[in-house]
């Protein structure tokens, strides 16, 4: 398998899985042992690793949508730029549903193994989404002052 064919798996992997909550799918793109390095330590591994993380996001945005913004391969290795958009309509890490709307810029690096992926790593703006959930106020603001 070539870097074609690595980058065709991870547009059908986000459109499925990511964008219409396909769980079955995670057979098909993640090997037995697939790890998520950016998953919580408890956090399965393999398959069910996969349909886990999708749970949990599409629990809190049920309608969560990847763009691939840029896919770049060389090697086993695969790099995908993507926006991530949903509104917060359940809890997740925590914070009770918003009802907002947030967008975050995520980078994803893959690597693959016979043909599916084995490890995974991500760079997300976490604290923009914080913001755009109203969990931290945006930069720029003045902190509130105690009344004494």
């Amino acid at each position: 398998m070539g870097v074609a064919e690595y980058k065709a798996l991870v547009q059908r992997s986000y459109e499925q899985l990511f964008n219409r909550g396909e769980l079955a799918a995670a057979e098909e793109f993640v090997t037995a042992d697939f790890v998520n390095h950016e998953a919580p330590p408890d956090a399965p591994r393999g398959p069910a690793g996969l349909r886990w993380t999708v749970t949990m996001l599409r629990t809190a945005f049920p309608d969560l949508h990847f763009t691939l913004e840029e896919l770049i391969a060389e090697g086993d290795k695969l790099m995908v730029r993507t926006t991530m958009r949903g509104t917060q309509r359940g809890a997740i890490m925590g914070i009770a549903p918003t009802n907002r709307p947030v967008e975050q810029a995520q980078i994803h690096i893959m690597r693959f193994v016979d043909g599916k992926v084995v490890e995974h790593r991500a760079v997300r703006d976490d604290l923009g989404l914080l913001q755009q959930l109203g969990v931290i106020p945006p930069a720029g603001s003045a902190p509130e002052r105690s009344s004494r």
